[in-house]
């Protein structure tokens, strides 16, 4: 195999993109199932109590895909980035 030029080095590494900053997956707990959100309800809105690394003991609201309990222990990737609120959609006269 030929070796690589530096620029072509760093196209490659690069390529991947901001995966390369991501550290080890970091354990979370579900304490409370907020609601469902998603064009069909597919994904479930949990808060989640960060367990350990640079944010343990933060809990913070995460979207789910897929069967989620409360207890359950989920793995994320990245613990900056949190779920915007689910608005809830009331149409005019429901509570008339």
């Amino acid at each position: 195999m030929k070796p690589l030029k530096p620029q072509q080095q760093k196209q490659q590494e690069g390529s991947r993109g901001s995966e390369k900053n991501i550290g080890p997956a970091v354990p979370a707990v579900v304490e409370e199932i907020v609601g469902r959100t998603g064009f069909r309800g597919e994904i479930t809105q949990v808060k989640a109590l960060i367990q350990d690394g640079r944010d343990k003991g933060r809990s913070m609201r995460r979207n789910v895909k897929g069967t989620v309990r409360v207890g359950d222990i989920l793995m994320l990737r990245e613990t900056e980035i949190e779920a915007r609120r689910i608005r809830s959609k009331v149409s005019k006269g429901a509570y008339t």
